[in-house]
């Protein structure tokens, strides 16, 4: 892909999974491995060793990756997929729902 249709801070909603329905802001975007990483979704809990920076150690609660397929693009609080179009010499995206340039 040339240009990933999601982005760092675009509002998604999980559209499959243990976390259908819900809602969040994208805080990373790995587009190698074509996931992304929701604020508040797909929380799992990670055994940690006592370290420098976690003295005591014990269960950590943190956001795992899911799949971008799994997320669809929020433009005013309606899910709706993602195109892209020629404005100004300029490729920018398009939601398919309204029509509106996002970015």
């Amino acid at each position: 892909m040339s240009m990933a249709k999601i982005k760092r801070g675009d509002m998604v909603k999980v559209i499959a999974g243990k976390d259908k329905d819900k809602e969040g802001k994208v805080l990373r975007v790995d587009t190698k491995n074509h996931k992304v990483l929701v604020e508040g979704i797909n929380v799992v809990k990670k055994h940690t060793k006592p370290n420098a920076a976690n003295q005591a150690g014990g269960i950590v609660s943190t956001e795992a990756y899911i799949d971008v397929s799994n997320v669809m693009y929020l433009k005013d609080g309606k899910a709706t997929r993602i195109g892209f179009e020629v404005k100004d010499g300029k490729k920018v995206r398009v939601a398919k729902a309204t029509g509106e340039v996002i970015d």
